[in-house]
C-alpha cells in the first residue's frame, strides 16, 4: 500500500520484502556512488582505491568491512563502527567530494534532512583518530558541499 501524507511524504506499508525491493530499487550500498558536480573543487591526484578480496587499499590505507579493521601503515586503527564506515565511503571509488545526502544515505542509511550536526561530529572524532596515526590522511571539508578524503 502506498500513500501521499499531505505534503510530509509518501508511506509504503509491504509486507514483503522482495517487493518492496522491486518497487524501490536495489539497496543504497549496491547502488554506484554520485559525486556533486556543483563543487568545483580540485581532487588530490591519487590513486584509483583498489578493492580485492572485499578489502578497499589507498596507499597505506586499508579497510576490510568484513573483518571489521581498518588499518594505517600496518597500525589497526581503533575506529568506532560508524567512523569505519564512514572512512569507507570517503575512500570508495569514485574519489572526489562526497556530498552530505550521499553521505546520510550510505552511512546511516537514512535521507539528509539539512541538519549536519550529527555528521559534522562524526567526521569531527574521525579527523581526530586519523591525525593520531598520520598527519598525511585528511578529511576535507568542502563547505556547503560535503567532504574528500586525501591521502599523502
Amino acid at each position: 500500500m502506498v500513500r501521499r501524507l499531505n505534503g510530509l511524504g509518501t508511506l509504503v506499508i509491504c509486507t514483503d520484502l522482495a517487493e518492496l525491493q522491486a518497487m524501490i530499487g536495489p539497496p543504497a550500498s549496491s547502488r554506484p556512488a554520485r559525486l556533486s558536480t556543483s563543487a568545483a573543487v580540485p581532487t588530490p591526484a591519487a590513486a584509483a582505491p583498489a578493492v580485492t578480496a572485499g578489502r578497499t587499499s589507498l596507499g597505506d590505507l586499508t579497510i576490510d568491512p568484513l573483518g571489521h579493521l581498518v588499518t594505517w601503515r600496518g597500525q589497526p586503527l581503533a575506529l568506532t563502527r560508524l567512523e569505519r564506515r564512514l572512512l569507507t565511503q570517503l575512500a570508495t571509488a569514485p574519489l572526489g567530494v562526497w556530498t552530505y545526502e550521499r553521505l546520510f544515505e550510505l552511512v546511516w542509511g537514512c535521507a539528509y534532512l539539512g541538519d549536519t550536526s550529527i555528521l559534522h561530529s562524526a567526521v569531527k572524532r574521525l579527523r581526530r583518530k586519523l591525525r593520531a596515526a598520520d598527519d598525511t590522511l585528511r578529511v576535507h571539508t568542502v563547505r556547503g558541499i560535503g567532504y574528500r578524503l586525501s591521502v599523502g
